[in-house]
């Protein structure tokens, strides 16, 4: 046996190594005299993957034998890297191989604050790994061999804040810890330097980052230990400290439907004044939770909010309280005196439309198929009686309320964006695209009159189907009915779009087969065929069950007519029909089940409302002052 090999299974034994890592490190470190690697080998070896690279697998299996003779070899790429961006610190952490570690840190402490590269994880530390393994004791080596533990940021693809993300704990290494629940080593970590005020690029600090997590009680343990190292001297306190949304922590909690965090919270805020027996007098802090003068409050943020766990707040004290109490002073008498207001309104333009100007048509029909008689009265004659001046009122009084509409909805949908205005249910929004389109047609209307335009019973006939529509906007001030017209909502927008697209493929594949069978034939006889367009509404009316089969029975059908038509029926009136029955009893228990929620949601939402466009002055305030119990301007709840 040459002497070379003899060594080689001599040392191999005595040190337990793996046959082909011994044989690489020997490779690399020594004169192998057989054969020497050449450059494109040598290259090749250290991109390669961890399993391929002697330096690396000795770091993951913590050989600490193998790393000491590699990182004596001057050929060893200390900052040599695997497939994703990561050095050996960083797979000895990840691994949670402690002597590895100490071997690295004493032969390469430059390793220590090493970011790995890659797009998955880059920024992220060998000190990143070790908190999220809660390696205590590797944390304290990696901080006494000077690992920094305010600057390292992990912005990696895997790290960021998304639906499809794995986790979110930030950027920083006080957030890793934090999110983890490990009380030791966030103590450890503050003790050392690591900055309680530090933000992510969403602007979240450490308190947001926890208001995240999905360990809530956790969560609360860790929120509450943070801020007993939050000094308050620097200006702003931890906890009012805003991302980049404008949301602190308490109202993160509020947005994410966190109601154990917000409870949390909510008891953090409030005081007891006095307890007697059973009885206790507490005073909630109404900060960030009312919506008067709060640009963003926490009721405003849970309506305009399409999660439905956000609800789950509109439960919690003393929100619950609050809304009905606003609701009860305002709220209620001030929308039911506009739904009056409008009711009134709607009438005097319905009777506008009924009694318009129309005069005599002055030239003879063209044809027996026109059988008009009135016209447009022109402008100069159509106020010229006492009942045209009574009617030239009421039509400035349709066209006011129509630019007053216009004028109220739009800084709606600046103030929270089309999309959200116009798609949230329980802020009314299909009934905004209704009475914004009535809006829009008064004024259409408004500008065919003056400039002599013909055909104004167009726009004038869909105003008043989209003004009477709207006042079903009022239910929601009961609630019986209330919920109902979300459910209307549901339906309408959901289940009867989703079965129109069905409906249309199969009208316009039997309008087909129907139009090609009565081709040939004579139209007299069979008239509801005559043409493609008279096929698809015969079949249309055919699908709704509204006539029966249009066919002549006197005369021969041709036989593929007794079979397309009994398909139809089946397929139609039987399995078609029935589906949307079934869509809509699904979208009913839905609503059902979320009944009490819908209606505190919609309260909430119709309260803001009207707070936002009625002055102040005519508002009572909830709640009651901070001065009469000695605490300041600050208005609570008790």
């Amino acid at each position: 046996m040459p002497r070379s090999q003899k060594e080689g299974t001599t040392l191999q034994e005595a040190r337990g190594l793996p046959l082909t890592l011994w044989t690489r490190v020997r490779c690399l470190c020594q004169d192998w005299k057989p054969r020497v690697a050449s450059d494109d080998e040598i290259q090749l070896l250290r991109y390669k993957r961890i399993q391929d690279s002697p330096f690396l697998l000795a770091s993951k299996e913590n050989n600490v034998s193998a790393l000491r003779k590699l990182l004596k070899c001057p050929s060893t790429n200390i900052f040599e890297r695997g497939a994703v961006g990561e050095t050996a610190l960083h797979i000895a952490a990840l691994y949670n191989n402690l002597e590895a570690t100490l071997t690295l840190l004493e032969e390469a402490p430059n390793l220590v604050n090493e970011p790995m590269v890659s797009e998955l994880y880059e920024g992220q530390t060998a000190l990143h790994i070790a908190v999220l393994n809660q390696n205590l004791g590797l944390v304290q080596e990696l901080m006494a061999a000077g690992a920094d533990v305010c600057s390292p940021r992990a912005t990696g693809t895997s790290f960021q804040l998304s639906d499809c993300g794995l986790f979110y704990y930030g950027e920083h290494i006080l957030s890793f810890a934090a999110c983890r629940g490990n009380k030791e080593i966030v103590q450890l970590l503050i003790e050392n330097g690591a900055n309680v005020r530090a933000q992510d690029c969403q602007g979240n600090t450490v308190l947001h980052n926890l208001v995240l997590q999905n360990s809530k009680t956790i969560a609360c343990q860790i929120y509450d230990l943070i801020l007993t190292y939050d000094k308050g001297d620097i200006g702003t306190s931890l906890e009012k400290m805003t991302n980049h949304r404008g949301l602190t922590p308490f109202k993160l909690a509020a947005v994410e439907g966190n109601a154990e965090m917000f409870r949390h919270l909510i008891k953090k805020r409030k005081l007891v004044l006095w307890s007697f027996g059973p009885v206790t007098s507490t005073l909630y802090d109404l900060q960030e939770i009312d919506s008067r003068g709060e640009d963003q409050s926490v009721l405003e943020l849970v309506v305009s909010t399409r999660k439905r766990e956000t609800r789950r707040i509109l439960e919690v004290t003393p929100v619950k309280e609050l809304a009905a109490s606003k609701w009860k002073d305002f709220g209620r008498p001030y929308f039911c005196l506009l739904a009056a207001l409008y009711l009134l309104y709607m009438s005097c333009f319905t009777a506008c439309c009924i009694y318009r100007p129309l005069m005599p048509r002055p030239s003879p029909a063209n044809s027996s198929r026109d059988i008009t008689l009135l016209v447009q009265r022109p402008l100069k004659d159509s106020y010229v009686t006492f009942a045209d001046k009574l009617r030239l009122v009421g039509e400035l009084i349709s066209v006011t309320g129509a630019a007053v509409i216009l004028l109220l909805k739009i800084p709606d949908v600046l103030r929270f964006g089309a999309v959200n205005h116009f798609g949230r249910t329980v802020l009314g929004g299909p009934f905004h695209v209704i009475i914004l389109g009535y809006a829009c047609l008064v004024l259409g209307t408004l500008a065919m009159r003056l400039t002599g335009t013909p055909g104004e019973a167009v726009p004038l006939s869909m105003a008043l189907v989209f003004g009477w529509c709207y006042v079903l906007y009022f239910a929601r001030g009961f609630q019986m009915l209330g919920p109902f017209t979300i459910m209307i909502q549901k339906m309408l927008f959901g289940d009867i779009l989703r079965f129109c697209g069905l409906m249309g493929v199969v009208i316009v594949g039997f309008a087909g087969a129907f139009y090609i069978i009565f081709h040939t034939e004579d139209p007299n006889q069979l008239g509801h065929f005559f043409s493609y367009p008279m096929a698809i509404f015969s079949t249309f009316e055919l699908f709704l069950t509204l006539i029966d089969g249009p066919a002549n029975y006197q005369v021969d059908l041709p036989l593929m007519y007794s079979l397309v038509y009994a398909a139809f029926a089946i397929f139609a009136a039987l399995l078609m029909l029935n589906l949307i029955i079934a869509m809509m009893g699904d979208t009913h228990r839905q609503v059902a089940t979320e009944r009490d929620e819908i209606w505190r949601a919609q309260v909430v939402a119709t309260t803001i409302m009207l707070e936002r466009k009625l002055p102040l002055m005519f508002l009572p305030h909830a709640g009651v002052c901070g001065k009469d119990y000695g605490l300041g301007e600050q208005w609570y709840l008790r």
